[in-house]
C-alpha cells in the first residue's frame, strides 16, 4: 500500500513540472504576460476618459463635430430671435396697410425700422405709379406686381440666409462620425496585432473611442435636422405676411388707380355736359 502511494505522489509531482514547464500553470509566463498586457490598459471608458485616449484623428472628428453642434445651436437661437421679429413686424405693417384708406396714406403711416420693409414696398409701387402716369390702369398694376416680387425674393432670400448650413450639418455629420469610427477600430486592429491578443480588456478601449465619433455625429445632426424642419416651418408662415403685405400694397394702387379713372370720369362727363 505505502508503494502504491509513493507512485502517485511521484506522478502527481512530474504532472506538476511538465506543467510548469510548458508555461501552463498559474504563474506560468503567458499568465504573466497577459497580466501586463492588461495593466497597460486604460480602464477610463468615460466620455472624457475616452477622448483624451483617441487617437488624433479621432480627436478631430469629434473636435469638428462638437463645433458643428455648436454652430447648430448658436443659428437657433440668432434666426429663431430674428424670425419672430420680422413676423412680429410684418404683423403691425399689414395692419397699418389693411386701414388705410389710400397709398400714399399708407406710405406716411409706415414709419420707423419697424415698418421699413412694408415701406420699401409701398415706394416700390409709388415710384411705379409716378413712371406710369397717363398709361392703362392695368398695365400699371402688372408692373407693379412684377416690382413687390422682385422685393418679395429679396426678402425670402434675407431671413433664410445661414439655414441652409444645417442642413448641410444634418446630412454630413453622421458620415464624419463614421469616418472617426472607422479610423479609430483601424487603429485597434493594428494594436491587436501588436500585441498578439484578443482579449476584451484590450480590445473594448479602443473600439469604444471609435465609437465615440458615430455618437458625436449623431449629437451633432439629429437637432440640426429638427431645427431646419423647424425654421422650415417658421419660414413658410413668413412668406404667407410677406405676399399678404405685397397683396395689400396691390390693393392701395388699385384703388387708387380707380379712383383717378373715376375722377377722370367725372371730369369728363361734366365737361360733356
Amino acid at each position: 500500500m505505502a508503494t502504491i502511494l509513493l507512485k502517485r505522489a511521484g506522478l502527481k509531482r512530474t504532472a506538476a513540472g511538465l506543467m510548469a514547464a510548458l508555461g501552463w500553470g498559474a504563474g506560468g509566463a503567458w499568465a504573466q504576460e497577459g497580466a501586463a498586457r492588461t495593466a497597460t490598459v486604460p480602464h477610463d471608458l468615460s466620455a472624457m476618459g475616452m477622448f483624451l485616449n483617441a487617437d488624433g484623428v479621432v480627436k478631430a472628428v469629434i473636435l469638428g463635430l462638437l463645433a458643428a453642434s455648436v454652430v447648430t445651436w448658436t443659428i437657433l437661437l440668432a434666426k429663431g430671435l430674428e424670425l419672430r421679429a420680422a413676423r412680429g413686424r410684418l404683423q403691425g405693417s399689414l395692419d397699418t396697410l389693411d386701414d388705410a384708406p389710400s397709398l400714399d396714406v399708407a406710405a406716411s403711416q409706415l414709419t420707423g425700422e419697424a415698418d421699413a420693409l412694408a415701406l420699401a414696398f409701398a415706394r416700390a409701387a409709388s415710384a411705379e405709379r409716378a413712371l406710369s402716369v397717363g398709361l392703362p390702369a392695368e398695365g400699371v398694376k402688372e408692373r407693379v406686381i412684377l416690382r413687390l416680387e422682385r422685393l418679395e425674393a429679396k426678402a425670402r432670400r434675407a431671413i433664410v440666409r445661414g439655414t441652409g448650413v444645417l442642413a448641410t450639418i444634418g446630412a454630413t455629420a453622421p458620415f464624419v462620425g463614421l469616418f472617426g469610427t472607422v479610423w479609430g477600430i483601424m487603429n485597434s486592429f493594428i494594436g491587436i496585432s501588436k500585441t498578439q491578443t484578443t482579449s476584451l480588456a484590450v480590445v473594448a478601449p479602443g473600439i469604444a473611442e471609435a465609437l465615440l465619433a458615430t455618437a458625436t455625429g449623431l449629437v451633432a445632426a439629429i437637432p440640426a435636422v429638427v431645427v431646419y424642419n423647424v425654421f422650415a416651418r417658421k419660414v413658410d408662415g413668413y412668406r404667407v405676411l410677406l405676399a399678404d403685405v405685397s397683396a395689400g400694397v396691390l390693393r392701395l394702387v388699385s384703388r387708387d388707380l380707380d379712383r383717378e379713372q373715376a375722377g377722370v370720369a367725372q371730369v369728363r362727363s361734366r365737361a360733356a355736359e
